[in-house]
């Protein structure tokens, strides 16, 4: 931690949380919101890398309308709901210690970035919805290499960006493949597990796994 000169977030899962767009409707989808929130989710992730093996590339507000399609045919979820369901997604809540780590990670003069799949729009209208426009140096889309996560080409573009090392990078990311293709493309990943899951065995283990955002303050303050 003492060499980081930046550290970088996935956006979705990891700062703002998917769920929350579900969640705000469960009212009317009832018990089986959060299980439709989640297919909605992995169908979602499923797309991006199915699509990007295919190389017939849509942007991410595409795929998370027809992921969106086919998780509200699968739960008979009535249709008019789904103008609703994409107006959430674009403002989704960010989990609530994610403010003050910012927060404290800028007064450090830490570099913060989000590296993430969303469109540029979609990751500007999230951080400004949230009040989180003033935080970050930069807002990365894969949208500028055309390719999902986990290429390579994504966790390219900081390091062209900023004229770093792969070793001067933190990168912090709910998803464990995330975690993974940061890893193993050289920055140090840290995990946030927040649900309590098991880590997958694609060729890296993070030297460090935290439950949310709070303890990395920690992390740092015990290696600086």
């Amino acid at each position: 931690m003492k060499n980081i000169k930046a550290i970088i977030f996935d956006a979705y899962g990891t700062l703002f949380d998917v769920n929350s767009a579900a969640e705000k409707c469960k009212d009317k989808i009832g018990d089986k919101w959060e299980a439709f929130a989640n297919f909605w989710r992995t169908t979602q992730l499923e797309y991006t890398w199915l699509r990007s093996l295919m190389k017939r590339h849509k942007d991410f507000w595409q795929i998370t309308e027809d992921s969106l399609d086919k998780s509200m045919k699968a739960f008979n979820i009535d249709p008019k709901m789904k103008k609703e369901l994409l107006n959430l997604y674009k403002v989704l809540s960010p989990f609530k210690e994610v403010p003050k780590t910012l927060k404290t990670l800028k007064e450090r003069n830490f570099k913060l970035a989000i590296l993430s799949n969303g469109t540029p729009s979609l990751l500007n209208e999230l951080v400004k919805s949230n009040d989180l426009n003033d935080l970050f140096n930069d807002l990365f889309s894969i949208e500028e290499v055309g390719i999902y996560k986990p290429d390579s080409k994504v966790y390219d573009m900081p390091i062209k960006k900023y004229k770093i090392e792969k070793n001067e990078v933190v990168f912090l990311s709910a998803n464990t493949w995330d975690v993974s293709g940061g890893g193993n493309y050289g920055f140090n990943s840290i995990w946030v597990n927040r649900n309590n899951s098991i880590f997958d065995n694609l060729d890296y283990k993070p030297r460090n796994e935290i439950k949310n955002l709070s303890e990395l303050t920690k992390l740092i303050q015990e290696e600086t």
